[in-house]
Order: structure tokens, then sequence, then C-alpha cells
């Protein structure tokens, strides 16, 4: 109905639906309709393989598995990113506007989650940060309404560069993103590092989707750096990682260290080739009795483990339901003041927790790829090396630029 179309009877109706509503409280919205989320993932891109329609599927796994939440099994609903934020905001505007959608999960850049980010603050929504992974999301650009489920920059500079300086690693490049997230990782990583006593000797940033990373190896190798980082993930970080390879850089004596690396990464690339890598993660699907047996059924539902960002996914959106139910509301002032109050304690995480400043707090793993010999099976290619307490893989709140703390 547009604007013209208004009649006496229809202004006035709508300006006794408020205090109808009023009568009842908070409880009207909550009984408006079922509480509903909508997935906004990488679908068809460069990210499509580590989170997409896999992770889609993982979030209507916690959806089923929860029931109803406010008397109302909750609603899935997603759609593709593209991977730019113009038609993110688009989708996100719709949702709010169109289908009374409750909050978003996933948003597989920082660019994206920015936007979002800015978005859902003013119309009072949910933000469930599940993959984009920039220090910042929780630092300086915070929101009372998002939350960090997986990992930032800062975690993982945290997780992986001290272990590699203390084998030699005094001397890095830097293979990056030419986006947000590349620059945090490069930012976070020189930090942790220099503090340990490298260098960094130089920095090459490569467009997202690039096909071709001859130019950038080559001037990593130049370098004479004992470490070459990739400061990227997805297909990007595959083809970086086959690519060196090619050029012989390891053969040389350089070290390739991949800052994000997933398990279908790792499954694309091929024990003979990623065998040795160091990486850092916030899951392993065979770390417990617990993380198995879910993972297990994820497998039987995609056809394959999941990576870190997918099992995240059902984690943050089951504390989610929990925190709506528990609110009894779908207010989002209420249900993010239950979510930083209750545990996280699930397959994913152990004693987790959200923070003030948005992100859930918890232990990070350094992981070694396995060689061929001691991969005993299908999936079987990481060792966990080490393991990282939250408190020391992610900024302290003392440290942080987040106005809420």
């Amino acid at each position: 109905m547009t604007n013209a179309c208004l009649t006496r009877r229809t202004m006035l109706g709508g300006l006794a639906a408020p205090a109808l509503l009023g009568l009842s409280g908070r409880g009207a919205r909550a009984a408006a309709g079922p509480v509903t989320i909508g997935a906004l993932s990488d679908l068809s891109s460069a990210y499509a393989d580590i989170s997409g329609p896999a992770l889609v599927k993982s979030v209507q796994m916690a959806i089923d598995d929860f029931g109803p939440c406010l008397g109302q099994k909750a609603k899935l609903v997603s759609a593709d990113c593209q991977l730019k934020p113009d038609v993110s905001s688009a989708i996100a505007r719709r949702w709010y506007d169109q289908e009374d959608v409750d909050a978003i999960i996933d948003l597989p850049s920082t660019a994206i989650a920015l936007a979002i980010m800015q978005l859902s603050a003013e119309r009072k929504k949910i933000v469930l940060a599940t993959s984009p992974g920039s220090s910042d999301i929780t630092g300086k650009f915070c929101s009372p309404y998002t939350t960090q489920w997986t990992y930032d920059s800062h975690a993982m500079a945290r997780t992986i560069g001290p272990a590699i300086v203390r084998d030699g690693g005094d001397s890095w490049f830097f293979i990056a993103a030419d986006y947000a997230f590349g620059a945090a990782l490069v930012n976070d990583m020189t930090q942790v590092v220099q503090g340990a006593g490298a260098k960094v000797l130089g920095v090459v940033r490569a467009p997202l989707g690039t096909p071709d990373f001859s130019s950038y190896l080559l001037q990593a190798q130049a370098s004479g750096a004992k470490v070459v980082t990739l400061a990227n993930g997805g297909a990007d970080a595959v083809n970086c990682i086959k690519q060196a390879t090619e050029f012989g850089l390891q053969r040389e004596g350089q070290r390739v260290a991949a800052m994000v690396l997933m398990d279908t990464d790792v499954r694309s690339i091929g024990l003979p080739i990623a065998q040795g890598t160091l990486l850092a993660t916030a899951f392993y699907w065979d770390r417990t009795a617990e993380s198995r047996a879910w993972s297990q059924r994820f497998r039987t539902l995609v056809g394959r483990m999941p990576t870190m960002l997918q099992a995240s996914a059902y984690s943050q959106a089951t504390h989610y339901l929990k925190a709506v139910q528990e609110a009894g509301t779908r207010d989002a002032d209420r249900v993010m003041e239950t979510m930083r109050a209750l545990p996280v304690d699930d397959f994913y995480v152990r004693n987790g927790r959200v923070r003030k400043d948005g992100l859930m707090l918890h232990d990070m793993y350094l992981a070694r790829v396995k060689r061929p010999s001691e991969s005993a099976g299908d999936w079987d290619q990481y060792s966990l090396v080490a393991t990282v307490p939250g408190d020391e893989a992610f900024r302290s709140l003392q440290g942080s630029a987040c106005r809420l703390v």
C-alpha cells in the first residue's frame, strides 16, 4: 500500500496498534511469529567451501535439534552475499523490513560484517558473526548487538606466530589479501612476531580471487625471508600454497605458513603438499568424543567433515536460541544480555563465555598437518600440537578499543 492510498480508518488502525501491543508488553513481540535467523553466506565464490551451503545446513541442524523456541520452531532463511557489501546490505534490509528476521548469521568477510553491523545496530537486530575474522569487529567497531564466535586475527596470530618464531622463523614476508581482513591479519601477526624478536621483510597484497600468484611468490622468494606467510583464506590460500610448492619455496628452505587454513582447504591441497604446515584453529572434528559424534552427524547430512566455521555456526545459533528462550522474548537488548550471561559449553568449546565486547572467549589450538604416512584414514589430517587458552589467544578487555568495555 502506498502513502497515497492511506485512508482515515487505516491511519486510526495504525495508531491503535501500538497501544494494543503495549498492553501485552514484549510478549506480543515474542508471539508475533517464529524466531527467524537469516544466514547470509558465500554460496558461490571464494569462501563457499569453508562456510557456504554447508554452514547454512549446520544452522538448520541447530534449529531442528533445538525444537520449539518461544512456542514455535525457529525459521531459517538464507541468501548468497556474492561477497559484496552493497548486495549484503540490500538483503539484510529486506529481511529486516519485510521478512521479520531477528538475527543474521555468518557474514563471510569483514567488509560485509561491518556493513551489516551498522544496519543491525540501527534496527536493534542481532549479528551472529561466524566467519569474519578481523579483531576490529569486537574492537574499535564493536556493537552491543554483535557476537564474534569463531576466531579473530589477533587469536590466529597469537596461536601460530610464537610457535614458528621459537622454531627458528625469525624473518617474515606476507602475501596478504587486499581487503580489511588481510590487513588485520598482517597487522596482528606483525605485532606478535616482532614482539617475539622476528623481523618483517615485506608485504604484498593480492586481490580476492587472484588465480595466478606467481608475481607475489617471486617477491617472497627474493626477500629471503625464512617464513612466507599467507594472510588470506579459502580458495586464495589453496591456490597460493599449491603454487608455492610449484615454485619450490619449501625446497629452497622457506617455510610457507597459512594463517587461515581449513579442513576442506587441506583436503583440496592434499597431504603430500600440505604436510607439516602449522595452523591455528578453533575446532577440529576429531578432538573429543562429542566433537566426533556431532561431526559424523554433519558428515551424514553434508557428505564431509565440518570446518571450524561450520561447527561454530551450529554452536552460535544454538546459543542464540537458548538466550531467546531464556529471555522469553525476541527483544535484541534482552537477548544479548542473556547471551552474555549464559555459559557456552558444547561439542564446539568448553567453558566459553561472551564478553562485553561481543567476543566469545574460548581456547584455540595449534595444529600440524599430518604426513600421509601418519593419516589413519579419510579426514584424519591434523595433529593437535598445543592448546592456547582463550585469555592468551585473544586480546584482553584491558587492551581493547571497544567503547563498550
